[in-house]
């Protein structure tokens, strides 16, 4: 009888938690989005070296086991709310473990979508991460956002990036015609927030370090929502810059946040601001208990939950906020019958 409870056990977790079973989540088949009339003809290949065209739009995220069913309801938001979705090339990173069943599985729930998968070497980052206030921010794919410029071809001199908790709902065209001023980094600026709660009191009582943000007015920025000017990030050798900071932060231990105080650290003060409607962020609460939150006053383009609370968890776990609403819509996720007939 044990041994009957046992595996009935072991089907319900390979059933409810495929990714801890070894096997990446199913989907339902997203639906064709095709251009409108007005979008002009473009088409893009990794394998094509002529100079960036601009009627194609560049998004970049992450792609793991663990967040696949946030992208995957990020990537068919971006498509349901575009003008032109054939003119959008997806730019996935992920590290070697279990890429070509990913690959697979994007292919299947979005057979039109034009993608390439980029191998993230975890070694770049080894030795440079040190804890932070959430495992989740640890995980080396986390930083795969300061080599973008390293990853991508070198004809994508622009690029969206997003984190994989977040679901569009307006015209990404809108945030990738953004004019960055001749700035590096776009995104949306938050000056109200404090910016020395970003970092210890050792960052601060050291001169050396808190003269980095002497003169400058720094304001916090969300680095789930990111308009990149690449090639100026290549010439401006940035990787190299955020790089210094993470070894700072493994002698000395200056914060907390895993790879955002980097990106405060060097660009906040020099960042041209977007609308805030395209961050609206902090609905999955705070990093230690993911409470439920508000929507931020004013018009809405993306919703992203960031913090602890997943909406695809709370949802599974009958315990949703009332925004996860909002994410439902998108989620292609394809639920299996506990039970079967055989």
């Amino acid at each position: 009888m044990r041994l009957k409870f046992e595996s009935r056990l072991l089907i319900f977790f390979t059933i409810i938690f495929p990714a801890i079973s070894g096997e990446l989540p199913r989907f339902r088949e997203a639906p064709a989005f095709r251009n409108g009339r007005e979008c002009p003809k473009a088409t893009w290949s990794a394998l094509d070296r002529r100079s960036h065209n601009p009627s194609i739009i560049h998004i970049s995220m992450t792609l793991d086991s663990t967040y696949l069913r946030g992208s995957v309801a990020g990537v068919f938001s971006v498509l349901q709310h575009a003008t032109c979705p054939e003119n959008i090339v997806f730019h996935f990173i992920s590290t070697q473990r279990q890429r070509l069943e990913l690959s697979r599985t994007i292919t299947a729930t979005f057979p039109y979508l034009n993608f390439e998968i980029y191998r993230f070497d975890t070694n770049l980052v080894k030795g440079k991460i040190s804890y932070s206030i959430r495992q989740a921010l640890d995980q080396p794919l986390n930083y795969a956002r300061i080599y973008l410029a390293d990853l991508l071809p070198l004809t994508v001199g622009r690029i969206i990036y997003f984190d994989s908790d977040l679901i569009v709902v307006d015209d990404v065209a809108k945030l990738w015609s953004i004019n960055l001023r001749g700035r590096v980094l776009g995104a949306p600026e938050y000056c109200h927030a404090n910016f020395t709660n970003y970092f210890t009191s050792k960052f601060w009582s050291n001169p050396v370090f808190s003269g980095t943000v002497k003169g400058r007015r720094p304001c916090y920025f969300n680095t789930g929502v990111m308009v990149i000017d690449l090639r100026k990030w290549r010439e401006g050798r940035y990787t190299e810059k955020l790089e210094y900071w993470m070894r700072v932060q493994k002698k000395y231990r200056i914060y907390e946040l895993g790879s955002l105080p980097p990106f405060l650290l060097v660009f906040a003060g020099d960042v041209e601001g977007v609308e805030h409607r395209w961050n609206q962020h902090g609905l999955g609460g705070d990093n230690l208990e993911g409470l439920c939150r508000n929507l931020h006053p004013g018009p809405v383009s993306l919703l992203h939950w960031s913090g602890k609370g997943k909406p695809w968890l709370r949802i599974d776990s009958k315990k949703p906020c009332p925004l996860d609403s909002l994410w439902a819509p998108y989620d292609l996720f394809r639920h299996k019958s506990l039970f079967s007939d055989s």
